[in-house]
């Protein structure tokens, strides 16, 4: 899940896996598989990263305290 800001300055969270492409024109607008858009406030580069950043996550193994 990643955050994201709404123009109206509200947040929300959403998956990153059901987000199909985000765009510039100029407001950043994502697009979700359903066919939702969303229309933010931080640029295409900063969604970009939290993806990237949420897909690194999923895939590093988990830490118990009984290592």
């Amino acid at each position: 899940m990643i955050k994201m800001t709404r123009i109206d300055k509200s947040e929300f969270t959403a998956n990153a896996d059901m987000i199909e492409f985000v765009e510039a024109t100029p407001d950043t607008i994502v697009t979700l598989v359903s066919g939702k858009k969303i229309v933010v406030s931080e640029p295409v580069e900063i969604i970009v990263h939290r993806i990237v950043e949420y897909k690194k996550a999923c895939n590093m193994p988990l830490v118990t305290g009984d290592q």
